[in-house]
């Protein structure tokens, strides 16, 4: 079955059996992907698992070796398509010497009907900025604007890859409101990709998980995070994290200022183990894994020398 046959209403975005190869690489194989309309889905994946080919392939920037892409029903790269979609890549390049203002009012006029610059600047909290040149805003500053000019020409479908990349907690926090009120009041479709796990089980509606070039699972966050089978410990103990990391099942231990935390496939034989070690041990906690303890167990045959090859080559056609 496709993912979009999951869907009552057409999919904002589509890809349909998709091979994309880069030289000998198969950066994408034979991959199915739905953007729901309405919903944020949030496409995860190691370095080179084919994250940005995915996004390339939407935004008409590459063509599929075999299978289709679709955006709103077309070809992505006509301009009725374009016109409803806007982006936000991690490595993006705009003049250094023009303004924020002129940034936007340039990038405004690309589309038939976009917002008004102001109101693009106070989604992106650029008040006061409007006649600073890109050159001499922060990093910040800089990502805020690139999140600004994806938004000016107010498209139904919004790509953003690495979004919060340089953005500190207050800012990042912003961007999520923004986000989840253009998706909840507005009913825009987003694809979001993030190394930020915190961010996607925060933002997303849907997780795409895609490993060497094939989906390995599709779900809700909370469909996704039961798939691991690690659990969480936290407790107040003496032991020492090294040791208690080479224990039989633990996959990672850590200390923090709250205690240890522990991330384990079989808790009730750690805690058994704890206590004996320490019966001391207070403050103990057993929680669901996480959506990174699921992402790890989702990929844990990744090898980093294993996706070199295929991060290269992404790299390579960007």
């Amino acid at each position: 079955m496709t993912t979009s046959s999951r869907f009552p209403v057409p999919p904002a975005a589509e890809l349909r059996a998709v091979t994309k190869r880069y030289g000998d690489v198969v950066a994408l194989d034979q991959v199915d992907l739905a953007l729901e309309p309405g919903r944020v889905t949030a496409l995860l994946g190691p370095n080179g698992a084919g994250k940005t080919t995915c996004v390339k392939l939407l935004l008409g920037l590459t063509r599929p070796d075999a299978g289709r892409a679709e955006v709103f029903g077309g070809d992505p790269d006509a301009t009725a398509q374009r016109t409803r979609v806007g982006a936000m890549m991690q490595i993006s390049k705009v003049p250094e010497t023009l303004r924020v203002r002129e940034h936007l009012e340039l990038f405004a006029s690309y589309y038939p009907r976009p917002l008004p610059p102001a109101e693009a600047i106070a989604a992106a909290g650029l008040e006061g900025l409007e006649g600073r040149p890109f050159g001499k805003l922060s990093g910040g500053q800089k990502q805020r604007l690139m999140f600004a000019l994806a938004m000016v020409g107010d498209p139904d479908l919004l790509f953003l890859d690495e979004p919060t990349v340089g953005l500190d907690v207050e800012a990042r926090r912003a961007f999520w409101d923004q986000v989840r009120r253009r998706v909840e009041e507005e009913g825009r479709t987003v694809l979001l990709t993030s190394h930020y796990l915190e961010e996607a089980d925060a933002l997303a509606d849907r997780v795409v998980v895609i490993h060497r070039g094939r989906v390995v699972a599709d779900g809700s966050p909370a469909e996704i995070k039961s798939r691991a089978a690690a659990r969480r410990i936290r407790c107040t103990t003496g032991l020492d994290a090294a040791g208690v990391a080479g224990l039989p099942g633990v996959s990672r231990a850590r200390r923090d200022r709250a205690g240890l935390e522990i991330v384990a496939a079989r808790a009730e034989l750690v805690v058994r183990e704890l206590l004996a070690r320490d019966p001391d041990l207070t403050d103990l906690e057993v929680t669901g894994a996480g959506l990174e303890e699921a992402f790890l167990d989702l990929t844990r045959d990744h090898r980093e020398h294993d996706d070199e090859p295929a991060a290269a080559a992404e790299k390579g056609a960007a």
